[in-house]
């Protein structure tokens, strides 16, 4: 039997943004580029870096960083088999609960003991991902070159700092920047929990001393770990859809509705600062060649960085729209308070619909996006054709 291949010394990365059920689109795109490699190869990305529900799924492919095929097959299985109960509690009387709950807590004295609040309780995702992950296999596949590192980035509410957990099989230095920094640290489930609390959604997840929250919210500089780490390339699967305005701009009679400005919020904190650093990279980029070679060599901290970023093709909002009778009653009703109706005009529900039958779009979509640059996907990863 061929041995399977390890990473030897790879510096490509895998980025994998934030964006709630709207991570079924990055499964799509692993599936397609699994297709690309053969069955007896480990992980073409030793590096692996995620930020909030991304950082699930980079988590789950590091596990199987031995086998690419076998990571991805289980992920995509979880995917097109999941359901908004596995994700948070979706009964009416929890939902509303939980929301009542949270305004009663508001009245408590100082001294009482106060737990996290949130839209929505997503314990139940915590038992996923304790059922799905086996985290002991991160060192392992470390240990035996199939994996070089692996990243999970967090806000802290408390500094308001974006922190990156990371584990790595070399003796990286844990860096500090203007409102940046790293950790390192075993990644396990609340870790995840923390870099996926969706702000307002999902509440608070405490590590050690501090109470963090979405990945997303802090992140100025999404590239940052990645390179970090001693990446060179860098494969990024983001979630920024097109979108084409509901109303014609000249045209709109009615003012947003608190849904219409929340989605914009999220979309905002998921994607706009991705663009942001990209553009910044590729200026430093054109800047370094200028710089004649032999001096570059003699300065190990300039170096051009080569990116790849696929971007879905159509519209997130106007897909969940199709499918918003998958979601419970319960959390219908709760979001029709806030103005989010079966209509594409805001973000939240494409966020909050871990629904199977809308996954599977997701992920369907993510697949063809991918094959139709193939080319230039095995040009970039030096798959060969």
């Amino acid at each position: 039997m061929t041995p399977k291949k390890t990473y030897k010394g790879s510096k490509t990365a895998l980025l994998l943004t934030g964006g709630g059920a709207r991570a079924a689109y990055q499964v799509g795109v692993l599936s397609a580029i699994a297709k690309f490699i053969p069955r007896n190869h480990g992980i073409p990305f030793p590096i692996l870096c995620g930020t909030s529900a991304g950082a699930i799924n980079t988590t789950a492919l590091a596990c199987y960083a031995s086998c690419f095929h076998l990571g991805v097959k289980k992920l995509e299985w979880i995917w097109k088999n999941l359901s908004c109960d596995r994700i948070y509690r979706t009964n009416t009387a929890a939902v509303f609960n939980n929301i009542f709950s949270g305004f009663a807590a508001g009245f408590q004295a100082d001294y009482a003991l106060k737990r996290p609040r949130s839209l929505l309780d997503n314990a139940p995702l915590r038992q996923l991902l304790n059922q799905v992950i086996d985290f002991k296999r991160i060192d392992l596949n470390i240990k035996n070159h199939y994996l070089s590192s692996l990243s999970i980035t967090a806000s802290s509410y408390c500094s308001g700092d974006s922190v990156t957990f990371y584990q790595s099989a070399r003796a990286i230095e844990p860096w500090v920047r203007a409102k940046r920094l790293s950790q390192r640290c075993q990644i396990d489930s609340e870790h995840l929990m923390a870099s996926a609390a969706i702000p307002l959604v999902f509440p608070s997840v405490k590590i050690r001393h501090q109470h963090y929250g979405d990945g997303s919210i802090h992140q100025l500089s999404p590239l940052s770990p990645p390179i970090h780490l001693g990446a060179k390339r860098i494969f990024i699967i983001g979630v920024e859809q097109p979108k084409q305005p509901i109303h014609p701009i000249e045209n709109n009679p009615h003012p947003p509705t608190l849904a219409t400005v929340a989605g914009h919020m999220l979309d905002s904190v998921f994607s706009d600062t991705l663009q942001s650093d990209l553009e910044r990279m590729n200026r430093m980029n054109a800047t370094l060649a200028l710089i004649d070679p032999k001096v570059r060599a003699k300065k190990s901290g300039l170096q051009q960085i080569g990116s790849f970023l696929i971007n879905p093709s159509h519209d997130f909002n106007a897909l969940a729209s199709e499918y918003y009778e998958y979601l419970p009653v319960g959390v219908r009703l709760m979001l029709r308070s806030v103005g989010v109706k079966n209509d594409p005009e805001s973000s939240l529900l494409s966020y909050l619909l871990f629904d199977k039958h809308y996954c599977r779009e997701l992920i369907k979509l993510g697949f063809n996006d991918a094959m139709a640059q193939e080319q230039d996907i095995r040009g970039f990863l030096a798959l060969g054709c």
